[in-house]
């Protein structure tokens, strides 16, 4: 959630994408396409099709918006990479969400640094038609606003982002699947974070979400997570933002008596 930037508003400039761009697209879209049926939260397979998504074209930005604002009221923001935190949660407290419009090449297939289009597009424009998800956004970028200037209490807040929309896990009828953007937009972590099993036979912790819990875990940006948290339902995720609130509060009140 941090990044470089300007506040000059910028644009998709479609016309721009290369064949090359194009087939970088369709290859990321039906690796992981079919990996999702199974795996995936059924709120995200039908927010595929709601906003359109195909494998053989990027995803017009105006085009999506059309489809999105009147599902939510969200809609696309161009951004050209990570941005300053008051910049990033004022935008999504606006229900405006923030995404890149570069892609990876072919050469980054299966290894990216930095956020490209695929994992911001691919992996969390289907889940904004959920409206519990998308009011637990906003209301999680209202909270940052207020502390936006702590450090501390700001990186606490990327916890609860991190665990949720980019690395969640949610309970399906008796199953588990992935809402976490993260995790949606990555072949090799759609199978681990659901098999259990990696590299090294390591399994990771599947846990109960719970707001104490998500505060006090440091998350892993290198690497497969250690730990995912599981939601009952996009109704609890966003019943939960009272005590992300209440839990920050105590915090930011404790640094200052500190201090």
């Amino acid at each position: 959630m941090l990044y470089r930037t300007t506040l000059t508003p910028m644009q998709q400039e479609y016309e721009k994408y290369t064949a090359e761009d194009h087939r970088v697209w369709q290859i990321l879209f039906e690796r992981q396409i079919k990996n999702l049926p199974a795996a995936a939260t059924d709120e995200y397979l039908r927010g595929i099709e709601q906003v359109g998504f195909v494998p053989d074209r990027i995803p017009d930005f105006e085009a999506v918006n059309r489809r999105l604002k009147p599902l939510t009221g969200w809609q696309l923001h161009v951004v050209p990479g990570l941005i300053p935190n008051r910049e990033f949660f004022e935008l999504m407290s606006n229900c405006n969400f923030c995404a890149t419009t570069w892609l990876r090449k072919m050469s980054q297939l299966d290894y990216l640094e930095e956020p490209d289009m695929f994992h911001d597009v691919f992996g969390h424009v289907p889940l904004l038609t959920n409206q519990p998800l998308c009011d637990f956004l906003e209301n999680l970028s209202r909270i940052a606003l207020r502390f936006v200037d702590n450090e501390r209490i700001i990186e606490l807040i990327s916890r609860v982002y991190w665990f949720t929309v980019e690395f969640g896990l949610i309970r399906e009828g008796g199953q588990l699947k992935i809402y976490g953007a993260g995790i949606l937009s990555s072949a090799g972590e759609t199978k681990y974070a659901l098999s259990g099993l990696g590299s090294a036979g390591e399994v990771p912790e599947r846990v109960p979400y719970a707001v104490r819990d998500v505060l006090d875990t440091p998350y892993i940006k290198e690497r497969f997570q250690d730990k995912y948290f599981v939601i009952e339902s996009y109704e609890q995720l966003y019943g939960s933002v009272d005590e992300i609130e209440r839990r920050l509060e105590e915090e930011a009140k404790a640094i200052g008596m500190r201090s």
